[in-house]
């Protein structure tokens, strides 16, 4: 689904590391952005992180954005809680991987 979206290989397999990736633009490694702060939990979209993206979309974009990305994750969470996995249609393909942050401690 990804690539009849328009996106690369290159930034599949780069996704771990959009943030300094070359292949993703400005807009597209603020959504990332955005997408990281929703999917952690708990969720953590600071007040600077939104008015960066309301520089770039409007009231109708953001609703869109922030509901496509709460579906995913909860699609994924409710997948996860029943075990449910891939069903190989990306078989030979890049699996990316979610981007893992450090805490003090760990």
């Amino acid at each position: 689904m990804g690539r009849q979206a328009g996106i690369s290989t290159e930034q599949i397999a780069h996704l771990h590391n959009y943030r300094t990736s070359q292949n993703f633009s400005g807009v597209e490694k603020l959504i990332l952005e955005y997408t990281d702060g929703m999917t952690s939990t708990p969720v953590e979209v600071s007040d600077a992180l939104f008015a960066r993206l309301r520089e770039k979309f409007n009231e109708a974009q953001l609703v869109e954005l922030t509901s496509s990305i709460a579906w995913e994750n909860y699609r994924a969470r409710f997948d996860h809680a029943f075990g449910i996995e891939a069903e190989n249609f990306s078989e030979g393909e890049y699996c990316a991987l979610a981007a893992h942050t450090t805490e003090a401690g760990s």
